[in-house]
């Protein structure tokens, strides 16, 4: 009797365009490390805010390396590119949202009528008159119709779809992406009956509307935006789906600046922080928000281990003691392709180091860990010339007793990590 064939589903965080560089060079890795994991024939994606980019495009056949031309490469017109790749540049997601902008303006002469007829009659004081100005502020900084409308032209693609249902159809693929409900602040499953009819593209620019940085996207009469306010990682959907094993990506974790001295965050080249508070607002804002992200779903993974016992469930996510990610300038494209290589190194790093746990978890799944590719020490992820002399003339096979130190170096990074994560202390 043949064994029925595992039921496995990828869900993505979000993070900012930084959240998808993240989680481009951790999926790289992660397909070419583990053998029988093929990331565009997965039975369920589910995707929020950035990561709905990355689902969205998965889902519909492109793969990783796609991706990370699409969304990295800065050499798009570079010899052999492939023609079905449409690439998402950093200035796509900087767009100023005249419209909105246009509107709002328009609206101030009514509005300061309003607040003085307010404060002039006494009906209210000066700070809620003031207050009625604010209706004036744009709801958001950015448009979001440049990114609706590239990965409308991005599904477009033959073989591709921009439409749900057509998707789960004929590739028999289950994509959701999650925003949120402006009014009501209920999640919103676009993909699931009721919401498959939104195009695809839609459902990507709502899930990535950020309060602040996009105004909300109107969709049949309803307003959406980033669909991390309501959960981190919404894994509920696949795992409510009786899937076999669910692999997760979180790219925004909080930051240990007290871990050791080799982990110290340091921002354009200047000396490392030895504490966050040194470094001014931004960074203590971006703890802030970092940590509130992660607690929620630290919760959220708790609960699903009790709610679905027979699912395995792993989760990758930079690691806590690493400053590579923290305030990183995303929208430079040098930054962003070296930002790839790190986290598709250090997710390689992570799968090393947890080879025995991870390989008997794979392996109740027909997975397996390829050795082979996990140790070429040599091996890229972004290509460029300047990286591929440095290939070429580093192409000698590293020592045995290189490769055992190594090895025995990320047993004993592992082993640290775990014992910190376990509160116990170091000598």
């Amino acid at each position: 009797m043949s064994r029925k064939p595992p039921r496995i589903g990828l869900a993505l965080a979000g993070g900012g365009p930084l959240g998808a560089i993240y989680e481009i060079g951790a999926l790289c890795a992660l397909e070419e490390a583990v053998t029988g994991l093929d990331l565009n024939e997965l039975d369920g994606y589910v995707g929020v805010s950035a990561g709905s980019f990355i689902a969205a495009g998965l889902a519909n056949g492109m793969t990783p390396r796609q991706l990370c031309v699409a969304f990295i490469d800065d050499e798009p017109k570079r010899a052999g590119a492939d023609p079905f790749v449409d690439h998402l540049p950093a200035s796509m997601f900087m767009r100023p949202a005249l419209g909105e902008f246009a509107q709002r303006l328009a609206s101030l002469p009514r509005l300061a009528v309003q607040a003085g007829w307010r404060y002039a009659l006494g009906g209210a004081p000066a700070l809620s008159a003031l207050e009625h100005l604010g209706r004036a502020l744009p709801t958001g900084l950015f448009s979001h119709a440049p990114i609706e409308a590239q990965m409308r032209r991005i599904l477009a693609a033959p073989g591709r779809s921009n439409d749900f249902r057509e998707l789960l159809a004929t590739r028999g693929r289950r994509l959701v992406l999650v925003a949120t409900d402006l009014d009501s602040g209920e999640a919103a499953t676009f993909g699931l009956p009721g919401l498959d009819h939104v195009p695809i593209s839609q459902a990507v620019a709502a899930s990535a509307a950020l309060p602040g940085m996009f105004p909300p996207v109107p969709i049949n009469g309803r307003w959406y935006v980033d669909g991390a306010l309501k959960k981190t990682l919404h894994a509920s959907v696949l795992l409510d789906q009786g899937l076999d094993l669910v692999l997760c990506l979180n790219p925004v974790v909080p930051f240990d600046a007290s871990h050791s001295l080799r982990h110290r965050v340091g921002q354009g080249g200047q000396a490392p922080i030895p504490r966050l508070v040194e470094g001014g607002l931004p960074v203590v804002l971006s703890q802030t928000f970092r940590s509130l992200i992660h607690s929620r779903l630290e919760l959220g993974m708790k609960g699903y281990a009790l709610s679905h016992p027979g699912t395995d469930i792993l989760l990758f996510e930079p690691d806590h003691r690493d400053p590579a990610l923290f305030l990183a300038n995303t929208f430079a494209y040098s930054q962003r392709r070296a930002l790839a290589e790190h986290a598709y190194q250090c997710t390689r790093a992570t799968l090393r180091s947890q080879r025995s746990t991870l390989g008997a978890r794979l392996a109740r799944h027909g997975l397996a860990l390829n050795d082979a590719v996990l140790d070429e020490q040599r091996r890229l992820l972004t290509h460029s010339r300047r990286s591929d002399r440095r290939r070429r003339g580093a192409a000698l096979p590293t020592s045995r007793a290189t490769a055992a130190l190594q090895r025995l170096d990320e047993v004993l990074n592992d082993l640290e990590r775990h014992l910190a994560q376990e509160g116990v202390g170091s000598t």
